[in-house]
């Protein structure tokens, strides 16, 4: 029996049909998060009027690299090797007999993405034989995860934009932005291995996506978003095409997914195992869903940019710049925000910033090169 779709709207000009699981949808979000759990704990953030201060370095430092690479070839496969004892700590089922088979992983991406299959078998030719490395390429069934990251959606002058902090453990993130063409579509995004993955990205169409963890930690029987994101980006032009392909994939672990086109039309969905997606208009969104009793940081870091797109004196820059500051800016010694990532998909530009450091990439003009941060206190 086919599924009715069910109609719904995001913010833009045009309503559209999700099909899969029926989602749920939550429109008067900013009101439930000023009548939720944030408010109630006596949550007070403020928007800071002025531009960040010098900052004082740490021993710690990771190097981030800016390449091309149309697919994956030899020197991902040499990456690849460099990284595979962090792959397998991170899927960590690579070595247990009661993971899935590589067959039922290929199986379940020819399922739900059939589009990256081609991508899929010619990553798992170039590493050869080797049932656990095609197990950790399909992304499926990944293990628990656990970072901290904040979002957010700008329509005004300047916009539409996708700005977003990426808190993770400076040891673990690979180190490359990457602009690819697996299928003739070029793709600029925060690459994450094993293969594949896309923890923000955007497309030369003009659809821009971002993701944060959802809070929980229950895992269940799908996908790690990162190659969801992926496949998004690969296969879908604008928000309506996005949102039924996230409402139809099955994720592993909770996950707040925001997309945004250069028409203007954005979404952030709820997603998680055992649960249907819950599509909302939420212009902010951190580390939680609607848990009883999210983590008030998680809370707080969204009002603040809640209150902050309030402000009628807002700018992009001026938002941008508070990403750079607490409570959005981590220093935690073990997962910092690794970069701030402003997505701009009308004009196809993405500045990745740091305090003191912007650096700017377009489709017409990517520019290779490094970048080594040294991370503050």
């Amino acid at each position: 029996m086919r599924r009715r779709a069910e109609k719904f709207e995001v913010s833009g000009p045009t309503p559209f049909l999700c099909a899969g699981p029926l989602p749920v949808v939550i429109g008067r979000a900013l009101a439930a998060v000023r009548d939720g759990e944030g408010t109630r704990a006596g949550i007070t953030v403020a928007l800071p009027s002025h531009s960040f201060g010098p900052y004082t370095p740490l021993a710690m430092e990771k190097t981030f690299v800016a390449a091309r690479e149309e697919r994956p070839g030899k020197a991902w496969l040499s990456r690849f090797a460099a990284g595979r004892t962090e792959a397998e700590r991170y899927f960590g089922r690579a070595e247990r007999a009661s993971g899935p088979s590589a067959r039922e992983c290929r199986e379940a991406l020819w399922q739900y993405m059939p589009e990256l299959v081609p991508h899929y078998e010619h990553a798992c030719a170039l590493v050869g034989d080797d049932e656990v490395a095609h197990r950790m390429l399909s992304h499926f069934r990944p293990a628990p995860d656990a970072y901290g990251c904040s979002q957010s959606v700008w329509l005004g002058e300047g916009g539409p934009a996708l700005i977003r902090n990426f808190d993770y453990p400076p040891s673990i993130v690979s180190d490359r932005f990457e602009m690819t063409e697996w299928s003739g579509l070029k793709v600029i995004a925060k690459a994450q291995r094993p293969w594949g993955g896309c923890v923000d990205g955007m497309n030369e169409e003009g659809l821009a996506a971002s993701i944060t963890l959802g809070g929980g930690r229950s895992q269940g029987r799908g996908f790690s978003i990162i190659l969801v994101i992926r496949y998004v980006l690969e296969t879908c032009h604008q928000v309506e095409q996005a949102v039924k392909a996230l409402c139809r994939i099955p994720v592993a672990l909770a996950q707040n997914v925001t997309v945004l086109d250069s028409a203007g039309n954005y979404a952030t969905l709820f997603l998680g195992p055992g649960q249907r997606p819950i599509i909302t208009r939420l212009r902010a969104c951190a580390n939680h869903q609607r848990a009883a009793r999210p983590s008030s940081f998680s809370v707080a870091r969204q009002q603040f940019i809640l209150r902050a797109l309030e402000d009628p004196s807002m700018s992009l820059e001026k938002l941008t710049d508070g990403f750079l500051r607490s409570p959005l800016y981590s220093v935690s010694a073990t997962h910092p925000t690794l970069y701030t990532a402003v997505y701009r998909p009308a004009k196809g530009r993405v500045d990745y910033i740091w305090p003191g450091k912007r650096w700017s990439q377009r489709f017409e003009d990517f520019q290779i090169g490094e970048y080594t941060h040294n991370f503050t206190h």
